[in-house]
């Protein structure tokens, strides 16, 4: 089985732009720059599978019900031609809490007692573990990947397309590959629109890294 992991193109949120409407983070649009990044990596990754002898005609997305990943498997499908999408709860993004839409810079201002916790998890290397204030720590992201990991085995589709989030992402990998925390922290969150492989098994890496746009 190959499974392609997919970063949504860029949202307002990565792009700082989300500090004073404060949309919820399910309803987050992406940017134009993100639609043309998911464009371009689409047309990129239909022209990696045609190349590389990979039928769609058994092949599956999957994404997260948030706004933006299902704009960026939209973009992807144009070139891909799947249409057979199905969502699942467990692939939405870290939940950030009383954190959400509020800048870093600001977090301590506003919610002085949690962030001080948050800085004692930081200091000594805790941040798989550490839980956002009515949010969640990469560690419950982890878990519930986990939980998506039954239908990922149940799934008769080959290849399979999962649109997610950059902690997802990682946290996917950690669970299908029994790999550690240390790695986790040590791991970069992939960029919006980053491609990695899972091909039969093994971590083929990233094999799309985006273009300048």
């Amino acid at each position: 089985m190959r499974i392609f992991l997919i970063r949504h193109g860029e949202s307002i949120v990565n792009a700082g732009d989300n500090y004073i409407t404060r949309i919820p983070d399910h309803l987050v649009p992406m940017t134009e720059k993100g639609f043309l990044q998911a464009n371009t990596a689409g047309e990129w990754l239909a022209a990696y599978c045609n190349q590389n002898d990979i039928s769609l005609n058994n092949s599956r997305i999957w994404r997260s019900p948030y706004l933006r990943t299902r704009q960026t498997s939209d973009e992807f499908d144009k070139y891909l031609k799947i249409n057979n999408i199905f969502e699942d709860i467990a692939l939405v993004e870290q939940q950030h809490g009383l954190f959400d839409s509020h800048p870093k810079e600001e977090w301590k201002r506003l919610y002085p007692v949690e962030y001080a916790e948050c800085q004692r998890q930081w200091e000594n290397e805790g941040n798989f573990y550490l839980r956002f204030p009515q949010g969640e720590s990469p560690f419950d992201v982890a878990l519930r990947v986990h939980q998506f990991m039954g239908t990922v085995n149940r799934d008769t589709a080959d290849p399979l397309f999962v649109f997610t989030h950059g902690v997802t992402i990682k946290s996917f990998l950690l669970r299908w590959f029994h790999y550690t925390p240390e790695w986790y922290a040590k791991e970069k969150t992939p960029d919006n629109c980053w491609i990695r492989l899972i091909d039969g098994g093994i971590d083929a890496g990233y094999i799309y890294k985006g273009v300048e746009l």
